[in-house]
This record gives C-alpha cells, structure tokens and sequence, in this order.
C-alpha cells in the first residue's frame, strides 16, 4: 500500500484513525492474497502459507503484548494502595510488641486461606476488633508464620533469604525451622552445612541451647556426620 493512502494521526479522531488502519490492514491482506493467487502454475501452492504464518504469529504476539500491557497497568493500582496504605481496614501486630502494620482485608484473605478464616471469625468483623496479633517475632520465624498462615509467595522469598544468608551461626536456627515447617530441601541443606562445620557449631554456645529442645535433630546430626565420614572413608578422601 503506497504511503500516501494512509492518513497523518494528526488530521482525524482517534476513532476514525484506527478505522482506517483497520481498512488499511485489510487491503494490504487482500494485496497479499492477490499475490499468491497470481503466482505462476509451476510454483508450489503453499508457497505463500509461510508468510501468512508468520504475519499471523506476529498479530497474535502483539495482542498478547497490548493484553499483558492493560493487566499490568491495572495491577499497578493495587502497588500504588499497597505502598501508600489507600484505605487500610486492619492493622497486623506482631507478638514482641512492635509497631502494627497497617493492611488490606481484601488482600489478606485472597493470599491465605488461613487468614481468611480469621477475618471471617466474629472478632474480626467489627470494631474494635481490626487487629490481628501474630506471634511470630524475628526474621527467620517469618518463614514458620508463612508456612502457618499459608502464604506461598512470602515463603519462597524467605526460603530464598535463607539459603543465600546461611552459615554457622544461623545454620541451627535454619535447620530448626526447615523442620517445623517440613522444608526438605532446606532441612539437608542446613544438615549438610553442619556436616561441613561440624566442630565451629557443636563446639558453640548456641548448639548447647539448641541440643537439650531439639533431641531428633542432634540425632539427625550425629547420623549425618558419621555417614559423610564413612562415605570419606570409602572413598579414600
């Protein structure tokens, strides 16, 4: 279609532009089918059907595009409520007496069904009742209150946090936890680390608070060590 058939943005409505895009779109379509149908006898007669595909594919890809678009400017507005606390209605408390934070009903429930239960309870209906206590306390037990609570956005990203920020002396604290909350994989990280730092953590003062309360996961340990010694011992290491 030669430029100047289509129309400058400038010179119309934004209704009447896209109209003529659209009739624009389908002349050069009918140009392209006019192109295959005169193409010669001796040529195969699928020879157009690969530009067609991919004229088609790239129509598809920018739908997506414009569709993804549109979403995620819709979702910017719950960021936006989110990061400036627009209309908050319940007020989250931790259990070491810190400051509340201040939240969405709304949001809460559609991310946990445990928390959904609660708010759903009488005495979260009404005020003064527009606070809930979490007993969790400090950073890495925010794992256990997002296995507890069910929400599994908030405990991959602190299962991401504390894979990158384990050592030796946190290992034990990692390892207890990945045990409440059933977490394998962290679990024979941690046992793993231990195994490798064995004398810094068992010789530590955390590991004699930590043994007497969690008598399985000494056991675990010992199991774990002798096994890698074994293990070096076959094997010649």
């Amino acid at each position: 279609m030669p430029f100047i058939l289509r129309p400058p943005r400038n010179t119309i409505c934004g209704a009447c532009y896209e109209g003529a895009i659209n009739v624009i779109t389908l002349m050069n379509k009918l140009e392209i089918d006019h192109h295959c149908k005169s193409t010669s006898a001796s040529s195969s007669p699928n020879s157009c059907k690969p530009l067609g595909n991919l004229s088609k594919g790239i129509a598809n890809m920018k739908e997506m595009e414009e569709d993804l678009t549109k979403k995620i400017s819709f979702l910017s507005g719950l960021i936006v409520a989110f990061r400036d606390q627009i209309h908050t209605d319940i007020q989250l408390k931790p259990g070491n007496d810190g400051p509340s934070m201040p939240a969405h009903r709304a949001l809460l429930e559609a991310r946990s069904e445990i928390f959904r239960n609660m708010l759903d309870s009488d005495g979260c209906k009404a005020p003064p009742s527009d606070t809930i206590t979490l007993p969790e306390k400090h950073a890495y037990s925010l794992f256990e209150a997002s296995h507890k609570y069910d929400i599994p956005n908030l405990q991959d990203f602190c299962e991401r946090y504390m894979f990158s920020s384990l050592n030796a002396s946190n290992v034990l604290e990692i390892l207890e936890i990945s045990d409440v909350c059933s977490n394998k994989t962290l679990k024979e990280t941690a046992l793993n680390s231990i195994v490798r730092k064995m004398e810094d953590v068992v010789f530590s003062a955390t590991y004699e608070g930590f043994a007497p309360n969690n008598l399985h996961l000494g056991v675990q340990i010992t199991r774990e060590f002798l096994m890698d010694a074994k293990t070096k011992r076959i094997n010649g290491v």
